[in-house]
């Protein structure tokens, strides 16, 4: 079944449960006969002790239509390096374990530096840009997909809902952007999407009219899931930001490069629950404080590009909009959760409104005093073309690696 949003045209695919997942299965060994599908993973080393690594890995070991898994690891060190790689030899596909904190990476990221085409700083999006430049390396795959590694709920029927839709070579979709409900322990989660980034393109869309790239985004269901899929011809132009905007920077991007009806939503499960962050009111830089600043100046940033006149009075009537609309979609919530006798804890959920009202200003701030800012990082077309051996350096450093530490 598949539905059109009257905002954007985005098709939304639903899981109806009318299809097995041996069926889907079936069909995705035969696509991969001739469009060879790999996954990307961004993982934490601290991850690999969760509940959820040691499920997804057992879940992706019964996969048998990828070619390839890029497991992208941060924050480890030589030793934990070394177990990573034997926490992922469990795995049945051909994999690989890219250590970005090693000499070699490091190594690697001086030479971008001096070019001036390094990422600012570290993080998912740093991890994720790395993996897309080994898998573009590689060129020898057709479809790709991300999702993330703290994924408690994970099956790996998500996947294979999650890349079929860019997999089927009928499909015109290039985009699949996963979504899902976000209940778990009796209560509604996914405070971010519902208390930041709906009302917020609500309230845009009345400070500074419509804009179609306003209603683009309110046709994904679940704009910030971090599991998507593409096909891989379009990743060497593809521009990750560098901070935690990553998600609505990968949409924008689909928005920047591609027709509405080349990018999808798909419903990959009933049932989703991950490691959720800490609000972090005291700490502008960290926990869902610092995530949401970094969304809201990655929607600002696009809306600027697209010749929208950003000020400080406008920013200042955004923030009064988004408060009032947050408020009404709040009641909204609590009613939904009463009627499927779920918890809301309205206290907090109000406290996460003053404060994602604060992160509207702060980053509209950061905006006006930062107009030069370049918060992309370069495309791996970009980077190709100032040093057409770095692919090829890179692809050796983590053969170098696996290697030495093995």
């Amino acid at each position: 079944m598949v539905d059109f949003h009257q905002n954007g045209n985005i098709a939304t695919m639903h899981n109806l449960r009318t299809r097995g997942l041996e069926d889907m299965t079936y069909e995705l060994e035969t696509f991969a006969q001739t469009r060879k599908m790999s996954l990307i993973l961004p993982c934490l080393y601290s991850e690999l002790a969760t509940d959820a690594m040691p499920n997804i890995l057992a879940e992706l070991s019964k996969v048998t239509y990828l070619h390839r898994i890029i497991i992208g690891l941060d924050r480890a060190n030589a030793d934990e390096y070394r177990h990573a790689r034997k926490f992922f030899e469990g795995l049945n596909q051909n994999h690989i374990v890219i250590w970005n904190d090693s000499p070699r990476m490091k190594a690697l990221g001086a030479r971008l530096e001096e070019m001036g085409l390094a990422p600012t700083e570290a993080g998912k999006g740093k991890n994720v840009w790395s993996a897309l430049g080994y898998l573009i390396g590689c060129q020898d795959t057709s479809v790709m997909a991300i999702h993330d590694c703290d994924i408690l709920t994970y099956t790996n029927e998500m996947l294979a809902r999650l890349i079929y839709p860019v997999a089927n070579p009928s499909f015109p979709y290039q985009v699949a952007k996963g979504y899902y409900a976000r209940i778990g322990n009796e209560k509604l989660n996914g405070r971010v999407t519902r208390l930041l980034v709906s009302p917020l393109l609500i309230a845009l869309k009345r400070v500074v009219g419509d804009r179609d790239y306003i209603d683009y985004l309110r046709s994904f269901r679940y704009p910030l899931s971090g599991e998507f899929a593409m096909r891989s011809s379009i990743l060497p132009d593809l521009r990750i930001p560098s901070d935690w905007g990553l998600e609505i920077g990968v949409l924008s991007e689909a928005w920047r490069n591609l027709a509405p009806k080349a990018v999808c939503q798909v419903e990959i499960a009933d049932a989703y629950d991950h490691k959720h962050q800490e609000l972090s009111p005291e700490d502008a830089a960290s926990g869902l404080n610092r995530m949401s600043t970094d969304i809201c100046k990655a929607i600002f940033r696009k809306l600027a590009a697209d010749g929208t006149v950003f000020t400080n009075n406008v920013f200042r009537t955004l923030k009064a909009t988004y408060y009032r609309s947050a408020l009404d979609l709040l009641e909204a919530y609590y009613t939904d959760a009463q009627m499927n006798g779920l918890k809301v804890d309205r206290h907090s959920e109000e406290a996460s409104i003053e404060l994602f009202a604060e992160s509207i200003m702060r980053a509209g701030q950061t905006f006006l005093e930062n107009p030069h800012e370049t918060p992309f990082i370069p495309t791996w077309n970009r980077v190709n073309a100032a040093d057409p051996s770095f692919l090829r350096d890179m692809h050796e450093a983590a053969a170098a690696d696996a290697a030495e530490y093995s």
